[in-house]
């Protein structure tokens, strides 16, 4: 296979494993998958894609040129 190392490790550093992603659109249309949609980074494969699990059950990868998508800040949580 081929494929670019450096950009595989560019990605796996801009979204690390944990990483809370919100959809906001596919490049292709895939059922359940709507806008708004959150899920977790688990991993990043050789193409670079980012191994998803979604809220929704679902492990459909994003591809980061071509899928829409943002990084949801975690909040941290505070304790009294």
């Amino acid at each position: 296979m081929n494929y670019d190392r450096n950009k595989v490790e560019r990605v796996k550093a801009q979204y690390p494993v944990g990483t809370r992603i919100e959809l906001m659109g596919m490049c292709n249309d895939e059922p359940g998958m709507e806008p708004g949609l959150c899920g977790t980074v688990v991993g990043v494969d050789d193409q670079p894609a980012l191994l998803m699990k979604w809220d929704n059950g679902r492990s459909l990868s994003l591809f980061p040129e071509e899928d829409s998508f943002r990084v949801v800040e975690q909040e941290m949580e505070q304790s009294m």
